[in-house]
C-alpha cells in the first residue's frame, strides 16, 4: 500500500480532481486502519516527534494514565499527564534521549491502586531517531500474582527450615540432657563433684548452648525479611575488600588468589553488607572445599544487561546427586556446620533482583556464578554504543 501511495504521490500533477478525491479518500481509510489497531492494543502508546511533542495517544493509555483537560496533541508529553512523578520521569528522560525501560509507578486513585510499568523508546526511521514511543503496561494483576506466589514459596521455605531447626535442635539437646544426668549421678554417688569433672561436663555443655544459639541465629538470618539499603556501588571494589578480609584464612589454608576483574562496567545496585556475606559465604564453601589448599577465583564480565561475577575453587567438586539439593535448607555434606550457608546466599542474590549458578566437576573444582542487574544508566550507555548507527535527527 505504501509503495502504491508513493506512486500515486510522483503522479500527482497529472492527476484529475475525481482521482486526487479518490487518493485521499484512500489515504483517510488507511489512517483510521492504523488508528483501529492502535486503539486494540493493550499496551498503552503515546508518540512524539523529536520536539517531545504528542502525537499521537491511543485508547488504552487514556484508560492506564490520568490526564490533563484539553487537546493533547503538540502538546509536550510531559504536560498532558496529571502525575507528578510520571510527569517529571518523561520530562528528564525525553530530553536526555534515554532509552528506560519497565519503570514502575504506582498510582493511587479513589477506587483503587494501579501498578504501572512505563517504558520509552525511540522511533527509529531510515536510521534516524525520529521521535519517541511511550509504553504503558498494566501490572497490577501480575504484582498481586508475584506477592502471592512469593508467601506461598515464603510459608514453604518456613515449613522447611522450622523442620531443620526441629532437627538440628535435637542432638544438642539430647547431649544437654545426657550430661546433666551424668553430673546428677556423680552428685548423687559422691554427693560432691570433682572440679576436673565438673569441667569436663561444663564444657561440654557450654559448648552444646552455644551451637543451640548458632542454630538459632543462622535461622532467624535465613528467615527474617532483609531490610536492604541499595545503593550503586563499585563491586570490583567490595570484591578487592572481601579478598583482604579473608587473605589472612586463605593464606592458613594454602589457597591462592587469582583475580580478573576485566568487567568495562562493573558497578550494580547492592547492599554491600549483605553481599559482602553472600560473598563471604561463596569463599567459606570454597575453602571448605580445598582441605588440601588449592586455587581460587573471582573474575568479572558483562553479560548482556547483567554483570557477571564468576567465583571458581579447585576443590573437590559437587556430585550430580547433590547437585539440585545444594541451596536447600539444612543440606550440607559436612560434619560440621548449619547448611544455612547457600541458602543465604540464594536468598541475599534473590534480593538484589539477580541470580545464582551453579557448575561443577567432582574432583576439578566448582564456580558459582553471580548475575546481577546492571544499573539503567550503565545499561543504556551499552545499548546505544552497540546501536551506534542510529542517529538523532533534530534533537
Amino acid at each position: 500500500m505504501r509503495k502504491f501511495i508513493e506512486r500515486a504521490l510522483e503522479k500527482l500533477p497529472k492527476l484529475n480532481i475525481d482521482q486526487i478525491t479518490s487518493l485521499i479518500d484512500l489515504l483517510l481509510r488507511e489512517h483510521e486502519r492504523f488508528e483501529g489497531v492502535i486503539d486494540s492494543l493493550y499496551e498503552g502508546v503515546i508518540v512524539t516527534d523529536t520536539t517531545h511533542r504528542v502525537m499521537m495517544v491511543n485508547k488504552a493509555a487514556y484508560r492506564m494514565l490520568p490526564f490533563t483537560g484539553g487537546e493533547h496533541e503538540y502538546r509536550l508529553a510531559w504536560t498532558v499527564v496529571n502525575d507528578a512523578d510520571v510527569s517529571e520521569w518523561m520530562e528528564r528522560h525525553l530530553r536526555d534521549g534515554s532509552k528506560v525501560e519497565d519503570e514502575e509507578f504506582y498510582l493511587e486513585s479513589s477506587e483503587s491502586l494501579r501498578i504501572l510499568s512505563l517504558t520509552i523508546l525511540p522511533l527509529v526511521r531510515e536510521k534516524q531517531v525520529a521521535g519517541s514511543i511511550i509504553q504503558v503496561r498494566n501490572i497490577t494483576s501480575k504484582k498481586q500474582q508475584e506477592a502471592k506466589y512469593r508467601r506461598a514459596e515464603n510459608l514453604a521455605s518456613l515449613t522447611t527450615l522450622a523442620a531443620g531447626v526441629a532437627h538440628e535442635i535435637k542432638n544438642p539437646l539430647a547431649s544437654l540432657g545426657i550430661h546433666l544426668q551424668l553430673m546428677r549421678r556423680e552428685v548423687g554417688h559422691q554427693k560432691c563433684l570433682p572440679e576436673e569433672t565438673a569441667c569436663s561436663y561444663l564444657d561440654v555443655l557450654e559448648e552444646e548452648i552455644e551451637r543451640l544459639n548458632s542454630i538459632v541465629v543462622d535461622f532467624l538470618f535465613a528467615v527474617r525479611p532483609m531490610d536492604t539499603q541499595m545503593k550503586q556501588e563499585d563491586v570490583h571494589k567490595v570484591i578487592e575488600d572481601m579478598l583482604d578480609f579473608v587473605r589472612y584464612e586463605l593464606e592458613e589454608n594454602r589457597i591462592t588468589v587469582e583475580t580478573s576483574l576485566k568487567a568495562e562496567v562493573h558497578k550494580a545496585e547492592i547492599d554491600q553488607k549483605y553481599f559482602k556475606q553472600a560473598l563471604l559465604n561463596i569463599i567459606k564453601n570454597a575453602i571448605g572445599a580445598m582441605p588440601e589448599g588449592g586455587s581460587l577465583t573471582i573474575s568479572t564480565a558483562v553479560q548482556g544487561n547483567m554483570l557477571a561475577v564468576d567465583v571458581a575453587d579447585t576443590g573437590t567438586g559437587i556430585s550430580d546427586e547433590n547437585m539440585e539439593k545444594i541451596f536447600e535448607p539444612y543440606f550440607t555434606t559436612k560434619d560440621f556446620g548449619s547448611g544455612l550457608g547457600l541458602t543465604v546466599v540464594y536468598k541475599v542474590i534473590r534480593e538484589h533482583q539477580g541470580d545464582i549458578s551453579i557448575h561443577s566437576t567432582e574432583g576439578k573444582g566448582t564456580t558459582f556464578t553471580i548475575l546481577l542487574p546492571l544499573p539503567k544508566s550503565e545499561r543504556n550507555l551499552i545499548e546505544w554504543e552497540e546501536a551506534g548507527e542510529f542517529h538523532h535527527s533534530d534533537r
